[in-house]
């Protein structure tokens, strides 16, 4: 083999190698974040972020703690492109537990995730950044 031949080699072998590092270290990683609003604590839970449908965990409790049964939806914003996409309604699973699935977040980059709690005649609003 040439000195050209081992060079290019050597360099599709480092490419190769740089791509599954990448695709190893991403993903698998789940991401739990917490905010608050005048009358809430919210957690915001998933397990493995990634391009395309996600399924988005959410507590929401009062300032004691106590679980809070309200009407839960997750609207994604990607402010740098002007996206903002459809909220999905998160359904209940226990008390002041809910799941929002198939949250789509259709490309890489930062999103805002805003988790919109309305509850008898109030509506309130806690954001979260997320790095895809």
């Amino acid at each position: 083999m040439t000195r050209r031949g081992k060079a290019a080699l050597t360099v599709v072998v480092a490419i190769i190698a740089g791509l599954l590092v990448a695709w190893w270290t991403t993903g698998d990683d789940p991401v739990d974040l917490r905010a608050g609003t005048a009358t809430y604590a919210v957690r915001l839970h998933l397990v493995d972020p990634r391009v395309g449908a996600n399924t988005v965990d959410i507590e929401v409790a009062d300032r004691a703690g106590s679980p809070v049964d309200a009407e839960v939806t997750v609207e994604p914003v990607m402010v740098d492109m002007g996206h903002a996409l459809t909220p999905t309604k998160a359904t209940p699973t226990h008390p002041g537990r809910y799941r929002a699935e198939r949250t789509d977040l259709p490309m890489a980059g930062p999103w805002e995730l805003t988790v919109t709690v309305r509850r008898a005649d109030t509506t309130e609003r806690a954001v979260f950044s997320l790095i895809i």
